[in-house]
């Protein structure tokens, strides 16, 4: 085993199938300073310390237009149009039928902020009966890994709350994680927030 690899094979999820109402464009195709989407920005850092790596799309994307990274696995189906909750399911489905993986961590496109040793710290508390939460300033982010127990309960979610409710449903498996990392909160969700990135 390398160092700093967790001792339980996890996998990322990032959820990219939103619509992107408030911000009133495809901000997921929005140039950073240094010539990258949001989304492609968002994707280096699982791609670059995960193996096992899916992203959720919207199901009638044209995949050639979003120039992903090789070796994503894609998720597309119909129910992620109707919120993130559908999207978590649709990709945890997908993952307890492809995956190996004792752990995910969940992943949003418009975060690309993110700082590795946050990943790294997160990835050294997974385990397959814990849902690990990451914490900066006393509030909640993200990636949130969930051990694969919680899988099943991932993949019956709908709506468009997220995985709130599997969080609340097992509180004795959380574990929060405090970091000092102001990117676990740092989304862009409209036009002032990407002026903040």
């Amino acid at each position: 085993m390398q160092p700093n690899q967790p001792s339980h094979p996890i996998a990322a999820l990032m959820l990219a199938a939103g619509y992107s109402r408030r911000f009133g464009a495809d901000k997921r195709r929005l140039v950073l300073a240094d010539g990258r989407s949001l989304l492609a920005a968002s994707l280096a850092l699982p791609c670059s310390m995960l193996e096992d790596v899916w992203l959720v799309l919207r199901p009638d994307e044209a995949l050639i237009e979003l120039e992903l990274p090789q070796g994503v696995h894609i998720v597309q189906n119909p129910a992620t149009a109707q919120g993130m909750g559908h999207s978590l399911a649709a990709g945890a489905e997908r993952l307890l039928a492809e995956s190996r993986a004792a752990a995910v961590a969940i992943f949003l496109a418009d975060m690309p902020s993110i700082r590795r040793h946050s990943l790294e710290a997160l990835m050294a508390c997974a385990a397959p009966d814990r849902i690990v939460l990451p914490s900066h300033g006393g509030r909640h982010g993200h990636p949130v890994l969930f051990g694969r127990r919680f899988w099943a309960q991932l993949a019956e979610l709908s709506g468009d709350t997220g995985a709130r409710p599997v969080i609340q449903r097992n509180p004795d498996a959380v574990q929060i994680l405090e970091l000092d990392d102001p990117g676990l909160l740092l989304d862009v969700d409209t036009a002032e927030d990407w002026q903040r990135l």
